[in-house]
């Protein structure tokens, strides 16, 4: 048996979790602070939160870690679940993704771990840490476009998988109903993207129809397939996710990177930039703009295969077995 744990920020990190479990060959127990509320998982843990305190004393254990507030009750009791979970349950390995603290706490109680690396500039002790500990390292995104300097002392025990969607193996389907010429997606991490700007921008393009999805437009629909088949051009931001789900689709697209820690968005939008498989701005665009950008949508998708989404998930799992021995 397998422990997951899953990051509550947004919606990529369990996402990511379920399209691995789902090739997995044992069964997972998935342990997180957000709502898990898939099937894919054998059973789950719901943790304490930790970030509650409005005065958190000493996050970073001088400069040790990212997130370890001193006398935090939800701290405490959190690590308290996690180690009565290993107690009880004895999992053969933990996936960590992602943070240093469990995937160094479960390690201390002898539990082989799995870390699923993030881009940006993760050269921090604590990053270094976990990196070091680790059995085995997943990176989810493809070698040959992003071999950050960070991971060379541990390449040999890393996978580079691809991007990791869950709609992996799904057809592309057009449904006229859904069909549009822009759709603008934005997720549950947290976006820029305001509906006063894709209200002006269909304001300025009355030809063309223009779509909204996500919270800052008030919507949400948890697999956005038929919305994402149906775009002539899709605009996001540069979360892992959400350019795996874009490349498995096919769709030309336009990034927007979000101010993330480490400069992770910033990382793969000029990566993916680099690469020509997408257009990368640092805002909202501009008139100018957009106006180069709908006059290149016709030749735009024709690269996104060399984001290697086609398998990733189960070269993941495949990692994650190989630490089982």
């Amino acid at each position: 048996m397998i422990g997951y744990y899953i990051h509550h920020q947004g919606s990529g990190h369990r996402m990511r979790a379920e399209a691995i479990t789902e090739r997995l060959r044992v069964p997972v127990v998935a342990l997180s602070s957000a709502d898990i509320n898939s099937t894919v998982f054998a059973d789950r843990i719901r943790l304490t939160r930790d970030d509650l305190s409005d005065s958190p004393i000493d996050v970073t254990a001088n400069g040790a870690l990212h997130w370890a507030p001193r006398l935090d009750g939800g701290l405490r009791t959190r690590m308290a679940e996690i180690a009565e979970f290993v107690s009880v349950h004895r999992p053969d390995a933990m996936v960590v993704d992602v943070s240093v603290e469990v995937a160094a706490f479960v390690r201390l109680l002898g539990v082989p771990v799995v870390v699923t690396a993030m881009p940006g500039e993760r050269t921090d002790p604590p990053h270094l840490l976990a990196y070091q500990l680790a059995d085995a390292i997943i990176a989810p995104w493809p070698e040959e476009l992003y071999r950050p300097d960070w991971l060379t002392a541990h390449l040999h025990k890393t996978t580079f998988t691809g991007g990791i969607s869950r709609f992996d193996g799904r057809p592309v389907h057009i449904d006229a109903d859904w069909e549009s010429d822009v759709l603008v997606l934005t997720g549950t991490g947290g976006a820029t993207t305001s509906q006063a700007a894709v209200s002006q921008f269909a304001d300025d393009h009355p030809d063309l129809t223009v779509r909204g999805l996500g919270p800052a437009f008030g919507t949400w629909s948890d697999d956005p397939w038929r919305e994402l088949c149906g775009a002539r051009l899709v605009v996001t931001n540069a979360g892992q996710g959400s350019v795996a789900d874009v490349a498995v689709a096919q769709r030309p697209a336009v990034l927007l990177p979000q101010d993330r820690p480490f400069d992770e968005q910033l990382r793969t939008g000029r990566n993916v930039a680099r690469a020509g498989l997408a257009h990368v701005c640092s805002a909202w665009p501009t008139a100018e703009e957009w106006a180069v950008i709908l006059r290149a949508v016709p030749d735009s998708a024709t690269s996104w295969s060399r984001w290697r989404t086609a398998g990733a998930a189960g070269r993941a799992a495949a990692a994650i077995e190989a630490v089982l021995g």
